[in-house]
């Protein structure tokens, strides 16, 4: 067992206690063989201006020079598999001449990894696929694979360039057509990005139809920092990014140049943030959705803006945007809707404007041909709160179309009258001597060897020398606690898992955290991005993730791309053969209790920005070629009880723990959304008091006297969200599911009466100006839930798969 040495840590703690700034820098981007000059989004999400030599005084990336010793150890050719892969190693040549595409799909596809048609998920062949500074000729799609990082070096974009001839669904296909349809099933494609590239459309004809990327795509995935150039010729046919199912997921600083579409969107659920349309016919195709949040748009130039009227009136296929901090300039109409009094669904359709500002836009909102929110000429105007949809509040509900009062906005969310908020840093300016790999300094990610004092020495040494971590790719099992001190900075190489194990995280009264970010009353800032927790067999007394750390509110520390995974992987003793699916047995297989909590941001904690992250309880094994259901226990999901809040949660996601997925307590100024949650399938067979029991020290829910007053049956399951005596709690965008009873998925099916479940949202004791925009539910009885009172139900609320509610406030 490894030990944690403690006067080590707290020298540090004293050494930085007064805390580090986040670092800042602004990046001049060159792109190589583009035509014009272009802005591109950094990875820290601020517009430069760039040229199209390339820049020979341009720091090297330390990601292209750092050795790589990751692992992928379940892998049965272990000894010789290549996580890595650089694609001139491959055979590129990044020279704007040879055709590369063969080179790239081969650095894409060796060593037998997850090919789509052939393989459904795996675990075991991670890969992050680089891509040097150049020009990378295509004539036919790159074929992307499953949990595959696609990066380009974000000091020099690289370009991938297609030929005239091309052929393909996309430059990048995300996930190709077979005889059946999507290779991958869309809602399962989990673990990989895209970032630091220009896809560049322009030599394929404008007349022939072509893709930048084809996305259908789930949870933890992402596209960062990526330039769509296409014809803007008259009659274009060339689109960005086009989406047409899935259930994400997370986007950011995206910039799309000409084109009949910059992106063409379908998923359940989405957030999108930072992204920037010029000289585009339509800059967004809403084609449909369950809901969608959109943060930092700005559309220039374009014809129209968003086109949300997808089905027309008669069938509205789009539930919901939810769309705020956002522009729109010279530009006709900025957005169509096809809501209207006689529209169907009647509760689909919904939209909701959040400071939004136009520049020579006539027309803000139209339906059909009509106008029903006018723009302004040569002028500028500011909506401070639009929307169209039901509304409720505790003692009153209505159908509104037309100004709303927006949520406050506390000075900690939102300086400068913006919604913080910041890129996952990919330290670009850093030299290669500032960084320390985990396998290098003495950790081996075999998932066998304890590697918890290992861990322990390389985040202490590299608080104090001020060295970035890098988490070579693999399996770290840790048999107590891992310490992260304040002034960490943490990368990961394609998703390494950190595993606690061991006794230690056996007691499900008494939890022990896998991962501590910071001491109690520890002050300072930390960065981690690109990395899993998880746990290994029967671990009930395991906090995943415990974030003590208080940082500023101006500063604040960050969570980029960091997940729990809760069971159904290799090397997890948590699969099919040990947990399998418990429809209509009434038996509990007590060694698949594998987890006490996902997160818990404690009430000393302060100041956190999280951005993409799905705190996932396994419903099946990623593993099995058939993806069988499995049953894993988790008592709770994120559980967030910080007293001076100052809380981001950007694209966030927690699925199928026992008690609740989110739960606010005794907290204040916390900006969500989009949330997604998803209620365990094998509830209620047992209900959520079993087998984790309700602990009053947690504020757990008491589910045996709150549910006496339950509208519909299924009373005692997982509360999707749960806020209690809170203040300045404001979900933009929130979808909440619950497809199952027993395993069974007739509870939610159209048209059934939504009996999965009664409830799924409460609101509980002191709590004041909380509020939510766009509120989805599936398989829910009774939507709202004030002090045991039901006040909202489906019915009223029908909204065609899905029911929704746009508005609702605390307050009258």
């Amino acid at each position: 067992m490894g030990v944690y040495h403690f006067f080590l840590f707290l020298s540090l703690n004293l050494v930085f206690k007064s805390g580090i700034s986040i670092l800042t820098s602004t990046t001049t981007i060159q792109l190589a063989s583009v035509k014009g000059s272009l802005a591109v989004t950094s990875s820290l999400g601020k517009l430069n201006n760039v040229t199209t030599t390339r820049n020979s005084s341009a720091p090297s990336y330390w990601l292209e020079e750092i050795s790589h010793h990751g692992l992928a150890p379940v892998n049965f050719n272990n000894t010789s598999y290549q996580v890595f892969r650089n694609v001139k190693d491959f055979g590129a040549k990044g020279d704007g001449i040879a055709d590369d595409t063969a080179a790239i799909n081969k650095a894409i596809s060796s060593g037998g990894r997850c090919k789509p048609g052939d393989c459904q998920s795996t675990t075991t062949t991670p890969a992050t696929v680089y891509f040097p500074a150049g020009t990378y000729i295509i004539s036919s799609s790159i074929i992307d694979y499953y949990i595959t990082q696609i990066v380009g070096d974000p000091n020099q974009l690289p370009v991938i360039k297609a030929t005239p001839r091309f052929t393909g669904f996309g430059l990048i296909d995300g996930d190709t057509y077979g005889p059946n349809g999507l290779n991958f099933g869309a809602t399962n494609v989990f673990y990989r990005q895209i970032r630091n590239l220009v896809l560049d459309l322009t030599e394929i004809p404008s007349n022939s139809s072509a893709y930048g990327i084809h996305w259908p795509t789930a949870q933890a995935t992402s596209l960062q920092n990526i330039v769509f150039q296409m014809s803007d010729a008259i009659g274009t046919q060339q689109q960005g990014l086009f989406i047409e199912g899935g259930s994400g997921g997370f986007m950011n600083d995206l910039i799309f140049n000409g084109g009949k579409t910059g992106a063409v969107f379908g998923n359940q659920q989405f957030t999108v943030r930072n992204l920037t349309f010029t000289n585009v016919v339509t800059a967004i195709d809403q084609i449909w959705d369950w809901g969608w949040t959109y943060m930092g748009i700005s559309i220039n130039n374009c014809t129209t803006g968003l086109n949300m009227s997808s089905g027309g009136s008669s069938d509205q296929a789009v539930v919901s945007v939810t769309l705020i901090d956002s522009s729109f300039k010279d530009t006709d109409v900025a957005i169509i809707t096809a809501y209207k009094n006689s529209s169907l669904p009647e509760a689909a359709g919904n939209l909701i404007l959040d400071n939004i500002h136009l520049t020579n836009v006539p027309i803000a909102v139209q339906e059909s041909q009509n106008t029903i929110l006018a723009g302004t000429g040569n002028q500028s105007m500011i909506i401070n709160g639009w929307g169209e949809g039901n509304e409720y509040t505790p003692n009153n509900s209505t159908r509104f179309e037309g100004y709303i009062v927006p949520f406050p906005r506390s000075e900690s969310l939102s300086p400068r009258g913006k919604f913080y908020a910041r890129s996952k840093p990919q330290y670009e300016d850093y030299l290669l001597s500032e960084f320390v790999s985990v396998r290098t300094a003495g950790a081996t990610g075999d998932g066998v060897t304890d590697d918890t004092e290992a861990l322990n020495h390389v985040f202490a040494f590299a608080a104090i020398t001020n060295k970035i971590v890098y988490i070579d790719n693999g399996v770290y099992r840790v048999t107590s606690t891992i310490h992260i001190p304040s002034r960490s900075r943490i990368v990961g190489e394609s998703y390494p898992v950190i595993m606690g194990s061991g006794s230690f995280f056996t007691d499900i009264v008494h939890p022990q955290p896998v991962v501590q970010v910071g001491l109690p009353l520890e002050r300072g800032v930390v960065e981690w991005s690109d990395t899993i927790v998880s746990t290994q067999g029967y671990m009930g007394g395991a906090i995943l993730i415990q974030w003590n750390l208080a940082s500023p509110a101006w500063s604040p520390s960050g969570l980029w791309d960091v997940h729990t995974r809760i069971g159904g992987f290799v090397g997890s003793d948590l699969q099919l053969d040990r947990c399998p699916a418990t429809a209509n047995s009434t038996g509990i297989i007590l060694e698949c209790r594998a987890a006490f909590m996902s997160m818990h941001i404690t009430k000393h904690a302060s100041g956190l920005y999280l951005e993409n992250n799905w705190f996932w309880v396994a419903d099946h094994d990623i593993d099995d070629p058939n993806l069988s259901q499995i049953t894993i226990y988790a008592g709770r999901g994120l559980y967030c009880e910080s007293r001076k809040g100052a809380i981001w949660l950007i694209g966030t996601a927690v699925e199928h723990h026992t008690l609740y997925q989110y739960q606010f307590d005794s907290t204040r100024d916390i900006f969500a959304g989009q949330i997604q949650t998803e209620t365990a399938y094998y509830q209620p067979n047992p209900i959520a008091n079993y087998p984790f029991p309700s602990l009053d020290e947690w504020n757990d829910p008491d589910f045996a006297s709150s549910c006496g007053n339950a509208t519909g049956e299924n009373c005692a399951e997982g509360w999707g969200l749960r806020i209690i005596d809170s203040e300045h709690v404001y979900v933009y965008g929130a979808g909440m599911y619950s497809f199952f009873d027993d395993y069974r998925t007739s509870c939610s099916a159209q048209g059934n009466g939504e009996a999965c479940q009664a409830r799924i949202f409460s609101l509980e004791g002191d709590s004041s100006n909380i509020g939510i925009y766009n509120l989805n539910t599936v398989g829910i009885t009774s939507m709202i839930t004030i002090d045991g009172i039901d006040i909202a139900n489906y019915y009223d609320n029908i909204a065609g798969f899905v029911d929704h509610i746009a508005l609702f406030k605390s307050e009258e």
